[in-house]
């Protein structure tokens, strides 16, 4: 998940006054409130995590998690269950490797890469978010996730999060159907028993659902997971993501990425994470 971290750039030539009113009459983001009778799964004591965590692309080789199990400083790991825009294959991922690697004491990150944002530059993912459809889409998003979790043996109650790379952020409707997709993701994951989860960047994707928050939105996601190479093993948060947002517990924090770590002898590119959630076990 590496997220080139993009600024928005104030047009030129455009008088001030003008573009202040029409900021106060047209909010960035718009609430938009879905039904959500089923709501979070109840949150156990024992699915929290809080501590390390790495995610790669490809599911790792049980030989290498079992050498960094207790070398490494990591209890956790990302895996990609799901989704047709995945950056790589998972030839290793299927239910007995998660049976044997959740033996082994880890506990599991998983991923969903499906649609983009519609004004994504992504080439490598070019299948996008519409707008007209977006919160249907993201329920069909979140059904194919659900089936993915199932697949490799990971049960109600477990959280999946919806992998949106970062976009451009000065354009509204874009971060509006990043937004109502996200909504439509995370009340069918309720509805099916789900945690749903929601990985961008700090300065897009996040900084839109931290918007849709304070603009009354719902169903929002039960955690973000926000990348922000700063090196700070925290989930602090910062800039878009207030102290008042997603803080019992809610947090995922990319602080590095694509870096070389080896334990035990055993070597992988990773992208280290400082975990306040819960996750799979």
């Amino acid at each position: 998940m590496s997220l080139a971290l993009l600024l928005a750039t104030d047009g030129a030539g455009v008088n001030a006054d003008t573009t202040v009113l029409a900021a106060a009459a047209v909010p960035r983001i718009r609430a938009t409130v879905l039904p959500d009778w089923a709501g979070p799964p109840a949150l156990r004591a024992r699915d929290l995590y809080t501590g390390a965590a790495f995610d790669a692309c490809t599911a790792p080789p049980l030989d290498t998690l079992r050498a960094w199990r207790g070398t490494s400083p990591y209890g956790a790991v990302g895996i990609y269950t799901s989704g047709g825009q995945r950056g790589c294959d998972q030839p290793r991922l299927t239910a007995d490797w998660v049976r044997q690697v959740r033996a082994m004491g880890w506990r599991f990150i998983p991923v969903h890469v499906g649609l983009q944002a519609p004004c994504s530059g992504l080439s490598r993912k070019p299948r996008r978010i519409d707008p007209n459809r977006a919160v249907q889409q993201g329920r069909d998003e979140a059904a194919e996730a659900v089936r993915g979790l199932s697949t490799v043996g990971l049960g109600e109650g477990s959280p999946v999060f919806l992998d949106i790379e970062a976009y451009p952020a000065r354009d509204p409707g874009c971060g509006q159907a990043v937004v109502d997709f996200t909504l439509g993701w995370t009340q069918t994951l309720h509805a099916a028993g789900y945690r749903s989860g929601f990985y961008s960047s700090l300065d897009s994707g996040i900084a839109d659902l931290a918007a849709a928050a304070r603009a009354g939105s719902s169903p929002l996601p039960d955690s973000l997971w926000y990348a922000r190479w700063d090196d700070r093993a925290d989930t602090v948060g910062g800039g878009p993501l207030g102290a008042e947002l997603w803080t019992d517990h809610q947090r995922v924090h990319q602080y590095h990425g694509n870096i070389e770590e080896t334990y035990g002898g055993a070597t992988l590119t990773v992208d280290r994470n400082h975990v306040d959630t819960p996750l799979a076990g």
